[in-house]
């Protein structure tokens, strides 16, 4: 099953999101405490921006409201290492495992992952190419040392790195740092950044204050990075994500919203879920599908009330998503803002609240 939305008709262009950002404002190592970093509060109603601590975010949430948050985790799918034949090095990016168990994934350099090909990494594990598929992705076969590791997820821990964006190039210290801490089923080739700012401490603080919590599950495919090159841009094609919300999540959900309180999604992939399993009268409905949907502006939201989420590259659909939500002008206005106040931009960034 699929799910993709109906494209909405405007005159808006890709370029008309792009802005300037200064290359030393990209946040290249996450801050020492995750709740330390900086929130900016996007009221909509008030047209006002404030400038807080994302500690400060306790303040901003209802009793009655609930938060939801994709518990996906990310694999350690950036693998270093060598031909079986030559030696040469090697470099997979895995990207999803397949029903039978295979993985499709990038490879560089290409040359050296012909069907046939062996790559090994260590003496822990092995790749194997079977198959060259859409866009030059590889389909491998990864066989590790079963005496030391019950599952290919445990050595993929010891041997793989996280796939970090390629706009930072520092190295990451600790690997936990790239994970939520509510992080639980593996799957996504990025993290859902928005959630990183949350400590444990914080979200007891939440829950003690009546707050809802609920988790979905989305996981994240390098097509979040894929830039849109698109002149117009409901001719964008969004990747598609595998996700699911099971049943006692939805009515969750839904009891909260009967009730008065605001569904408050951390993360555009957790926003993605709930408007892709959403019918016209805002009810969320349980389901496990893959979705395509692209939120710009023009997008009437069903489900969500408010967004958590950091800041977006220029000209990316992310960015079109929480423009469509607030406004593309106000958006625009508070990226402006953020740059002049020297927010840090991107994955270890600081975070905006859109209420």
């Amino acid at each position: 099953m699929e799910i993709i939305n109906e494209r909405v008709a405007t005159n808006l262009q890709t370029a008309d999101f792009y802005y300037d950002l200064p290359e030393e404002l990209i946040a290249q190592t996450p801050m020492q405490k995750r709740s330390e970093s900086r929130l900016l509060v996007v009221d909509r109603e008030k047209d006002t921006l404030a400038h807080r601590c994302f500690e400060n975010i306790i303040e901003y949430l209802r009793p009655e409201d609930i938060l939801v948050v994709n518990s996906s985790k990310v694999i350690p799918a950036r693998l270093l290492g060598v031909s079986a034949k030559t030696g040469s090095p090697v470099e997979l990016l895995l990207l999803r495992m397949r029903e039978d168990g295979t993985w499709e994934c990038l490879v560089r350099p290409g040359k050296r992952a012909k069907v046939g090909a062996r790559i090994t990494f260590g003496e822990e594990m092995e790749a194997e190419v079977l198959d060259v598929v859409e866009e030059g992705n590889r389909i491998v076969r990864l066989s590790h040392d079963t005496a030391r590791f019950a599952s290919v997820y445990e050595a993929l821990d010891v041997v793989g790195n996280m796939p970090l964006p390629p706009y930072i190039t520092q190295k990451l210290e600790d690997k936990s740092r790239y994970q939520t801490v509510y992080a639980k089923e593996i799957g996504s080739a990025a993290a859902p950044t928005a959630g990183l700012h949350f400590t444990e401490e914080l979200l007891a603080a939440i829950k003690a204050k009546g707050v809802g919590y609920a988790e979905v599950t989305l996981h994240v495919g390098l097509g979040t990075f894929r830039p849109v090159k698109e002149t117009k841009i409901e001719n964008h094609i969004m990747h598609k994500e595998h996700f699911h919300i099971d049943a006692a999540t939805a009515a969750l959900i839904n009891e909260r919203k009967a009730k008065g309180g605001r569904i408050i999604a951390v993360g555009t992939t957790s926003c993605r879920v709930l408007e892709s399993v959403a019918d016209e009268k805002g009810v969320i409905h349980a389901c496990e599908a893959e979705t395509g949907i692209f939120i710009y502006p023009g997008y009437r939201f069903k489900a969500v009330d408010a967004l958590i989420t950091n800041f977006h590259l220029p000209e990316s659909t992310l960015l079109m998503l929480v423009s469509a939500l607030a406004g593309k002008d106000r958006i625009m206005n508070a990226y402006e803002e953020a740059v002049r106040e020297r927010y840090r931009f991107f994955s270890f960034g600081d975070c905006m609240l859109i209420q």
